[in-house]
């Protein structure tokens, strides 16, 4: 049996990115823990996974640089026998901004990270992917936010503008390389209990939101790991192109 295909997890040392790097090497995936600058969480995460028996490697990047994508994907071709698999969840909220005052800087950086960053992935990606190019298929997933959908109004229309934009490159990437043996889809979590909202400067946030939640409590990274393992499985082999909303009906 030939080995599995690596799959590169962006952002994916801490929070919803942890969990999912965590996930997907339970399931025998060799796994690339793309990181920022939190090298001890990467560490940790990278020595969870080996500790368990599975494969692990973390690479630090900005993925907003395309220096350092380059960079990232080179280090996964090194160390495994191919890339199977990426998670675009390296992402930035800009902080809390209503658009009246946001600054240029803040829109800039957050699409620079969130939409270029992303795109860029994959990029890379499909050019190891696509059987049109002798690869071996595939499978994306990005992971946006409901706030793509429902639009931040008060609070970061900019952060919920770019997570839109990761939308919209998922239905269309899907189209594109359908018959190239990758699939692409799309986790829209809601409210998730992470360092998140403390980092954007709102620590009380998930206690202040929850009574919008019909499930009337935020979501933990586990529950959106679930999905986007089953994204990438064999289970999802007809589906791309597809936003999965995971927000307790939010």
């Amino acid at each position: 049996m030939s080995e599995r295909g690596a799959i590169i997890v962006t952002g994916g040392s801490r929070g919803i990115g942890a969990a999912i790097s965590k996930a997907l090497a339970a399931q025998g995936y060799p796994v690339v823990v793309n990181f920022l600058s939190n090298e001890k969480a990467a560490a940790a995460t990278v020595e969870q996974i080996t500790g368990a028996g599975g494969r692990a490697l973390a690479v630090r990047g900005n993925v907003g640089s395309e220096e350092d994508v380059l960079r990232l994907f080179e280090a996964a071709d090194r160390e495994f026998s191919h890339v199977y698999g990426l998670v675009n969840n390296a992402g930035i909220t800009g902080g809390f901004a209503r658009v009246e005052s946001v600054s240029a800087s803040t829109v800039q950086t957050t699409f620079q990270v969130n939409v270029v960053g992303a795109f860029l992935c994959c990029r890379e990606a499909v050019k190891r992917m696509s059987t049109a190019k002798s690869g071996r298929g595939g499978a994306i997933v990005n992971i946006s936010s409901l706030a793509g959908k429902i639009g931040g109004g008060g609070e970061w229309v900019h952060y919920a503008a770019s997570k839109g934009a990761l939308h919209t490159l998922t239905v269309g990437l899907a189209r594109e390389v359908a018959t190239e043996g990758i699939r692409v889809n799309c986790v829209a979590p809601g409210h998730i209990m992470t360092e998140l909202h403390a980092a954007a400067g709102a620590p009380d946030r998930m206690e202040r939101v929850k009574g919008t939640i019909p499930m009337q409590r935020p979501g933990t990274p586990e529950e959106v790991a679930a999905g986007v393992k089953w994204l990438l499985s064999p289970e999802a082999s007809y589906v791309t192109g597809t936003i999965l909303e995971i927000g307790g009906g939010r």
